[in-house]
């Protein structure tokens, strides 16, 4: 029975029912488990002093595109909006292979790991032609090397420019193409199990490039196979318009009769939701992956978050593609929300602990994993530690449960652990070299760009 033993924890944040913070105690991991919490003293295989610093439950990134990590800091796209932007990196994206699918995958994943990130949800939906049956296959390759805990999304295109879509003809599949490659890909790595390190979500990319068919066929399908639906919504007025010229109806309304409302599904962005369908989604348990640096730079606006969070609407904290973020640190994302939505909502604003709840309980809610997000007995064994005895958190310890968001963090942390092992260890990754994998992952990217 492999164990951990976190000792002489100074303050655990632990993001549990109650919303403790404990003081000196000490937690054991078994078999990637938290078995226990005490002041008692107690032993383990491994063991982390813990003393000075603090520890929290591992944030989970609830949408991103791993792919488009080597794609950012372009000049061309910096001051465009979505439907540019996309059209302008599509003709990049479409000359993606398992190469740069594993490497920006190392790399995208490595950052999150170094910033607290302990699960990531990708959402993949560009395959070009001849390249489907391997870049899943690079995707849980590169999160298994790391050791993060890794939800794949099959995503899927089906319209091209010639369809009225967006993206080119390489990149688009038919129907019953896309549906048998989602079965294959759920059969083949999604596991129901409450500590499950791989699992997989159906993701259609957007009512923009995919068909009704396609979105209804996908519904089906997910639920035929016990997996959840994941898709961009509400995300630009460009969106909205695009629903009401094709199908007559706003983006929430057309979703919904093609069976995209309900508990199983989350939507990315939801920025552009009116109040009456805020109620709803609140009412059918519909989530929301808030993006906002995103959101930000691609000026799209700012989601409803302190009335989503008002109603009961699920909310979980995501970063977003790195081509529209240009980075993949949810610390980061968690100082923007406080403060974006500070500037905006003023004293309705959620306090720097609701984005930590937001980026922890929020997001594992979404992935429908109960088991995540905080740290109690009988979760899972998902955490990371920071030193305080640092300038940048000289202060700041009188609310540690607020401090990430309102004061924020910009190193790497101290420590990662995910299922009970340390893939973080004095800030570096301890499954890689970091400064091979940067060399190999650059020559990838200039090969990539050409």
């Amino acid at each position: 029975m492999a164990s951990l033993l976190i000792k002489n924890i100074d303050r655990l944040v632990t993001c549990d029912d109650s919303d403790r913070v404990l003081s000196q105690v000490n937690v054991l991991a078994e078999n990637g488990v938290i078995t226990r919490i005490s002041k008692e003293d107690l032993s383990a295989d491994e063991v982390i002093d813990a003393s000075g610093m603090f520890m929290y439950p591992g944030l989970i990134n609830t949408h991103h595109h791993l792919y488009q990590t080597f794609s950012r800091n372009l000049p061309q796209v910096q001051n465009m909006e979505l439907f540019p932007w996309l059209k302008t990196l599509y003709e990049i994206w479409k000359n993606l292979n398992e190469e740069v699918v594993y490497y920006s995958s190392l790399t995208g994943m490595g950052e999150l790991l170094k910033t607290g990130c302990t699960t990531c949800l990708d959402h993949h939906y560009v395959f070009p032609k001849g390249n489907d049956e391997t870049l899943m296959d690079a995707q849980f390759a590169a999160a298994d090397e790391l050791g993060m805990r890794f939800h794949a999304t099959r995503g899927s295109m089906d319209l091209s420019v010639k369809d009225g879509g967006l993206p080119p003809d390489s990149v688009v599949q038919t129907v019953d193409e896309i549906l048998a490659s989602s079965e294959k890909t759920v059969r083949k790595y999604h596991d129901p199990s409450p500590f499950a390190m791989h699992q997989v979500a159906l993701a259609p990319c957007s009512p923009f490039s995919v068909s009704a068919d396609l979105l209804r066929e996908s519904a089906k399908l997910a639920r035929e196979l016990g997996v959840r639906l994941h898709t961009h919504l509400a995300e630009t007025r460009d969106e909205e318009a695009y629903t009401k010229e094709h199908f007559h109806m706003r983006p929430l309304e057309y979703m919904e009769t093609l069976g995209w409302i309900g508990p199983d599904v989350w939507y990315a962005h939801g920025i552009h939701f009116t109040d009456e369908e805020l109620n709803y989604l609140a009412e059918t348990g519909t989530g929301v992956a808030h993006c906002p640096v995103s959101n930000m730079k691609l000026s799209s606006g700012i989601a409803k978050i302190p009335q989503m969070l008002a109603l009961g609407v699920p909310v979980g904290l995501a970063v977003d593609g790195s081509a529209s973020n240009d980075g993949s640190s949810l610390i980061e994302e968690m100082r923007v929300a406080y403060l974006l939505h500070r500037l905006n909502s003023s004293h309705a604003a959620p306090t720097g602990y609701d984005i930590l709840k937001m980026a922890t309980r929020g997001s594992a809610k979404l992935l429908g994993r109960s088991r995540l997000g905080q740290i109690t007995e009988g979760c899972a064994a998902d955490f990371f530690l920071i030193r305080q005895n640092r300038l940048a958190l000289v202060g700041t310890s009188m609310d540690p449960g607020a401090v990430l968001a309102t004061v924020g963090f910009r190193e790497s942390v101290d420590y990662t652990v995910v299922n009970g092992k340390v893939v973080v260890k004095d800030g570096r990754l301890t499954s890689i070299n970091e400064e091979k994998t940067a060399f190999c992952a650059n020559r990838v990217w200039e090969k990539y760009l050409g």
